[in-house]
């Protein structure tokens, strides 16, 4: 499939309050349809970014009666977009943990796929910041392409982005989009934000749509931003900085073919054995 969208960035600074989070979310997707944008796509935790256990509980629901989703729905539907909610907190009926799940909606507000974050964020970072999403979060065990009709899309979350094989299955699966939704801390945006989303598209050959979380949230945690639309051969198409705010980028999805032309790295993979221990 090939053909030109127009993909936006939502940039976020999400708190705990739900109805204060839909509102920013649904702002500054009318901001991104002004601008002529078809797809939408929000950032990790565009729900609610929470960490403390006693709050996060009260704020999780089942995906059906989770309230980021079903307004979501409604505003693709109302302006006939497609909108990827990056992610929000999942209640499971089957395990105690919560799954950090995104969900793909068609123009129509049907929902086209879900994504369940596959890599935990478990890290001690030299600042003194520690992290353990495994605590809270139960992990995917499966890879999501998704048809949008103008092409194929890639789902992926935040920590994700360090696990290049993940991508280069996506791509071999025949996404020609990739998104990866995040909340980056500052100190790991600072060092490896940029250049590992243009990796990611330069190693696939795909375009890369990167919706993030900015500023100082309620809990006190700090997002890096920079919400990214990368080009399949590397280049920034649009970098939205670190203010909330909107980031729009046509992708010709021609491009795609051209880059992986130029360069054919996916059709080079061999299987080789392991080193001895």
């Amino acid at each position: 499939m090939s053909g030109t969208v127009r993909a936006a960035c939502l940039q976020m600074t999400s708190g705990d309050d739900l109805d204060a989070n839909i509102a920013e979310a649904a702002d500054l997707a009318r901001r991104a349809v002004d601008q002529g944008a078809t797809f939408l796509t929000l950032p990790e935790n565009a729900g609610f970014l929470e960490s403390r256990p006693e709050r996060l509980a009260g704020l999780l629901k089942p995906e059906d009666g989770t309230p980021m989703f079903a307004a979501m729905s409604a505003l693709a539907r109302q302006h006939g977009v497609a909108v990827l909610v990056g992610s929000t907190g999942v209640k499971l009926a089957d395990d105690a943990r919560a799954a950090n799940r995104s969900v793909l909606f068609g123009p129509d507000g049907v929902r086209l796929a879900t994504y369940d974050k596959i890599h935990m964020f478990d890290v001690d970072l030299p600042d003194g910041e520690s992290y353990r999403e495994s605590a809270r979060y139960r992990p995917g065990d499966r890879a999501v392409v998704a048809d949008l009709g103008w092409g194929r899309l890639g789902l992926s979350i935040c920590y994700d982005l360090r696990f290049a094989y993940l991508y280069r299955m996506l791509a071999h699966a025949g996404a020609q989009v990739l998104t990866v939704p995040s909340a980056f801390t500052v100190p790991t945006g600072e060092a490896h934000w940029h250049v590992l989303l243009r990796a990611r598209a330069i190693e696939t050959g795909c375009f890369v749509i990167a919706p993030a979380q900015t500023g100082t949230h309620p809990n006190g945690r700090r997002t890096y931003g920079h919400s990214l639309i990368v080009a399949p051969w590397g280049e920034v198409l649009a970098d939205a900085g670190t203010e909330p705010g909107v980031i729009v980028a046509d992708l010709d999805l021609a491009r795609v073919a051209e880059a992986r032309a130029r360069v054919p790295a996916l059709t080079h993979d061999r299987k080789i054995a392991a080193p001895k221990a």
